[in-house]
């Protein structure tokens, strides 16, 4: 069975590359469930999909210095923008698979933690229209 350890994961949020603030970066893609139900069913639900959607979850290690962070991703609070999210930051290949689409920056929490915590940034953005899987 093989076994993959994340170790450089590739983030880039509206063209700019983020893998250096990035702790986690975690896509999650979902299909509705449309019930189907009718007598012909025997007493078993029947399901269909329905619309898909899915969201990018991001934890950063906030940097508020000129450029960092809080700079690049204040701006696009509100704008629909687009992504990439791989395993690994090597080249992207059929062990490497990219997933692209857009996402809607819908909130930024640039002040967060208690005393003696990491400065991190941990949000959830949905995605606009469709994500794809390319390798090449």
């Amino acid at each position: 069975m093989p076994k993959m350890v994340l170790l450089a994961q590739y983030l880039s949020i509206n063209a700019t590359v983020l893998h250096e603030f990035t702790k986690k970066a975690e896509l999650t893609v979902e299909v509705e469930e449309k019930d189907v139900t009718n007598y012909a069913s025997l007493g078993w639900k029947e399901v269909v999909g329905g619309l898909k959607s899915a969201e990018l979850g991001c934890e950063f290690l906030q940097d508020f210095a000129a450029t960092k962070l809080d700079s690049i991703m204040w701006p696009l609070l509100g704008t629909v923008v687009p992504f990439e999210v791989r395993a690994d930051q090597a080249a992207v290949g059929a062990s490497n698979p990219k997933y692209t689409g857009s996402i809607l920056i819908n909130g930024w929490n640039p002040l967060t933690g208690s005393v003696g915590d990491e400065a991190t940034v941990s949000l959830g953005f949905p995605t606009s229209g469709a994500v794809t899987r390319a390798t090449s």
